[in-house]
């Protein structure tokens, strides 16, 4: 299994996502939030070919993978490195993930 890294801009997507939850008075959610990143986190530690690739080729980003939350409606977008997953983002699908993940770009 490879380390699963989130550079800082994926921690302080995981952040807000948890703040929106806990602002709407939904711990359970925000606990469940965390539940599901972590199993998502152990599957692409795992498996990391098994992400969707649809992203990458709309980005010019080849090994750019993005993998769902379990019951969330969250993306989470990585690379695969040959000593880690280098995990970019973690964006809600209803946002304007090109345009997100331009903004990772320029940091």
């Amino acid at each position: 299994m490879k380390a699963v890294v989130p550079r800082e801009q994926a921690i302080r997507d995981v952040d807000d996502a948890i703040t929106y939850y806990l602002d709407e008075a939904a711990e359970q959610a925000a606990l469940g939030f965390v539940d599901a990143l972590e199993q998502a986190y152990s599957h692409i530690g795992r498996h990391p070919a098994t992400g969707s690739p649809r992203y990458a080729h709309e980005l010019n980003l080849p090994s750019l993978r993005s993998w769902p939350l379990t019951r969330f409606p969250y993306l989470v977008f990585y690379i695969e490195l040959p000593d880690r997953v280098d995990v970019w983002r973690v964006l809600h699908e209803q946002r304007d993930i090109p345009a997100w993940m331009r903004e990772q770009e320029s940091i």
